[in-house]
């Protein structure tokens, strides 16, 4: 296991999936100004091991309160420590986002501001019954990234966004599936998560992170193939992977799939 800041943030690698969990468990996981700063290396760590898959999650019962208002007084000290603090969480959120291998978000508990983003950063979020969410810069009289509310349209569509960001208001596991927020609940939350990650890691990571990247490129406004597309098409075909799925196939066995 690797930690940063002082244990605040840890990776742990298990073979094919990864962990990276907050643990500060006696502020609900806040996350601190120095574990927004870490947050890089530790997806940089991710990146660089033999894992396909990671689970973000939070120690203690929650996932993260959002950002340590125990901070605020000090990194919103002036117009410049703010525009460095929102860089800070800007590039921890960033980090989560822009991995190329797939990413799973566990929650229990509160889920709020900047854990929710944080989870909204993922590819896939698995919520415990007891799970609470919420963002609320409309609490606090702050504004909210067009990145991170971006995220939030995608994952609910404009109108439900507009109405988790207008209140601020908490909402429950069940309402949060409803709305896509999350994709599943489940009583095992950490169990579930471990599940269908295994599921992620056994198939093809050259079609996952293919189709990761392509699911990216459309929200993003992308509405055809592109050179860069057709290409990496192309070199599928070629690849050991489809050589090895299309032998399992004709074989009527389940593939092992060689590249990591």
């Amino acid at each position: 296991m690797t930690t940063f800041v002082d244990g605040a943030l840890a990776l742990a690698i298990d073979g094919d999936v990864a962990t990276l969990a907050f643990d500060r468990p006696a502020k609900r996981n806040a996350i601190a100004l120095a574990m927004w700063l870490a947050l890089p290396e530790a997806c940089a760590a991710f990146t660089a091991s033999a894992a396909k898959v990671l689970i973000v999650t939070g120690r203690g019962g929650h996932f993260a309160a959002g950002a340590d208002i125990g901070e605020f007084e000090a990194v919103y000290a002036t117009s410049q420590s703010a525009a460095d603090y929102n860089a800070a969480v800007a590039g921890g959120v960033g980090a989560i986002a822009g991995l190329e291998k797939p990413v799973l978000a566990a929650i229990e508990g509160a889920c709020v501001g900047g854990g929710l983003a944080i989870a909204l950063a993922c590819d896939l979020r698995i919520a415990a019954p007891n799970a609470r969410l919420a963002i609320t810069p409309a609490k606090l009289g702050l504004t909210y990234s067009l990145e991170d509310t971006k995220r939030l349209v995608d994952a609910v569509g404009a109108s439900a966004a507009r109405d988790i960001l207008f209140t601020g208001r908490l909402l429950g596991a069940d309402e949060a599936l409803r709305l896509g927020l999350v994709d599943a609940v489940e009583a095992d939350t950490h169990a579930a998560a471990a599940t269908k990650a295994a599921e992620i890691a056994a198939a093809s990571q050259r079609s996952v992170r293919a189709i990761k990247a392509t699911i990216r490129a459309i929200l993003a406004g992308a509405v055809e193939d592109d050179a860069a597309t057709r290409a990496a098409f192309v070199e599928s075909v070629s690849g050991p992977d489809f050589i090895e799925g299309r032998s399992a196939f004709l074989q009527k066995r389940k593939a092992v799939f060689p590249e990591r």
